[in-house]
């Protein structure tokens, strides 16, 4: 029995962030204090390692959970299955629902919950639960659904990966300007055709807490000024950048080997579009353990329009090539691709597929 993906779907909103945008923010270090170069400079700098020029932001009245709607809704039209014979919904974020111009997370009931009840699936035995696992979220959760199809336990799952991160950024802090929002989402289902190796093929997964855990955290605005109750989201880029260079090629590397698929068969790798600079770094360095150069094309990217939609990034990026809607790239029946990504906790996780 294999375990493939028989539908996508992915929702981007349509209110555009331009870089552009920024210079009306007053950016500040840690302290507080400003800066020394000028927003412009900044920004172009901004681009150039991250790749990103615009990024998109959900309209006002839509959270988290309306975004994993609209994507999940395309994903079951896309596999044409009924949605009450799907066994379980996993639904990956990080923030919950967060409403425009509030500082509070709702997360009751469930985000899960709420795609079920806006879908009208009536069957209880059809499982809803929020997956928390930082970026890594969506891809995380279709390895439970490989697990749960193996075990007997379920046949269908719906998988959506969802985030409103414009809700949770700090304005005066440059590394707000990589966030994005939006929303993906897959079904999963047990196949017995032909092809034994067909679908997912092999798994890695790892949590690197001892001294990582709080790369990625909450913490107080870079303005002094503002209320020092309220949190947002923060990072130590220089750590995570190291880590993930030294970290996710390694987890790719073992992924491969345990799939016993040859670096010459791999067609696509599909990584969490975090920052471009970082991604390319990533897979070069996958290739070096091989012995091998990054072959041309290998690596779709939609960041430089959409930005990191954390756990949105990779079942988004991979509804747009399967749907030609990615310049220059494409794939088909029978390609060997990976999936891969990192991010809060310190997680790390990659997975090889048969299309």
């Amino acid at each position: 029995m294999n375990v493939k993906i028989t539908g996508t779907g992915c929702y981007i909103p349509s209110e555009v962030e331009t870089n552009e945008d920024f210079h009306q923010h007053e950016f500040l270090n840690d302290d507080g204090s400003p800066f020394k170069q000028n927003t412009n400079v900044i920004i172009k700098k901004f681009k150039s390692i991250t790749g990103i020029g615009e990024r998109r932001y959900a309209k006002d009245h839509h959270c988290s959970s309306d975004l994993a709607f609209f994507a999940a809704e395309k994903a079951i039209a896309d596999a044409n299955v009924n949605p009450e014979e799907l066994d379980y919904i996993i639904y990956a974020h990080n923030f919950g629902d967060v409403k425009q111009g509030t500082i509070q997370s709702d997360m009751v009931p469930s985000l899960a919950s709420r795609v079920k009840h806006s879908l009208r699936i009536k069957n209880p035995k059809c499982v809803a639960y929020d997956l928390l696992f930082g970026c890594p979220g969506w891809l995380e959760g279709m390895i439970q659904a490989y697990a749960f199809i193996k075990a007997g336990i379920a046949k269908k799952c719906l998988i959506i990966g969802s985030e409103t991160l414009s809700r949770v950024v700090d304005k005066h802090d440059r590394d707000s300007m990589i966030y994005s929002d939006g929303a993906g989402a897959t079904i999963v289902e047990a196949s017995n055709d032909d092809d034994e190796e067909s679908g997912i093929i092999a798994h890695e997964t790892a949590t690197f807490a001892y001294d990582e855990a709080y790369y990625l955290y909450y913490g107080k605005s870079n303005n002094q000024e503002l209320c020092k109750d309220t949190r947002y989201i923060k990072m130590y880029g220089r750590k995570i950048y190291e880590f993930a260079l030294t970290n996710v090629p390694l987890a790719m590397k073992n992924c491969l080997d345990k799939s016993g698929v040859s670096i010459n068969n791999l067609k696509k790798i599909f990584i969490h579009q975090a920052n471009e600079k970082m991604d390319e770094a990533i897979v070069e360095r996958f290739y070096k353990l091989f012995d091998k150069e990054t072959p041309e094309g290998i690596m779709p990217m939609n960041i430089h329009k959409l930005g990191n939609s954390s756990v949105a990034t990779i079942p988004t990026l991979f509804d747009m090539v399967t749907k030609g809607e990615v310049e220059n790239q494409d794939i088909q029946k029978g390609d060997i691709i990976m999936f891969a990504s990192v991010g809060a906790g310190m997680n790390i996780n990659a997975v090889v597929y048969k299309y």
